[in-house]
């Protein structure tokens, strides 16, 4: 089994970049053709969630992004935003989500699990098992 890690600073810019390695790492994992838009568009969504979180809390830690193919690949985006804040939207029902007291960055967190949730099939979201923060991840199968 093969991890890349990948850490980069809370802008924007970094996302593209997120991408385009998560595609090129399940690739090589095995991912089929068919489902790599679907790595791009899910790994895209996780790291701009986690870029939002961090520049609404200012903080400068690193997001992390962990990908490993093993019978499966299987990807990590974590943030170090406080808990409440990466997972209590997403309970809000849409009228609240239409709010326009909620920043864009809160916006951003909340629609993004909704994305993520209709991208991929096998999604887990949950606190870091150390410190402060939400772990994203997301599995996909691969054919050989």
């Amino acid at each position: 089994m093969a991890t890349v890690k990948l850490s980069f600073s809370p802008a924007p810019v970094h996302v593209r970049t997120a991408r385009l390695v998560g595609v090129a790492v399940a690739r090589r994992a095995g991912v089929r053709e068919d489902l790599l838009d679907e790595v791009r568009l899910a790994i895209g969504e996780a790291c701009t969630r986690a870029v939002a979180l961090h520049r609404q809390y200012g903080l400068a830690d690193p997001v992390l992004v962990e990908m490993s193919d093993g019978g499966s690949y299987a990807v990590r985006v974590v943030d170090r935003a406080p808990i409440e804040a990466g997972i209590g939207l997403t309970a809000l029902p849409p009228d609240e989500l239409a709010n326009e007291s909620l920043t864009d960055e809160a916006l951003t967190t909340g629609v993004g699990f909704a994305l993520l949730a209709g991208f991929v099939e096998d999604l887990q979201v949950r606190p870091v098992d150390e410190g402060i923060g939400t772990e994203v991840r997301m599995v996909w199968p691969v054919g050989h």
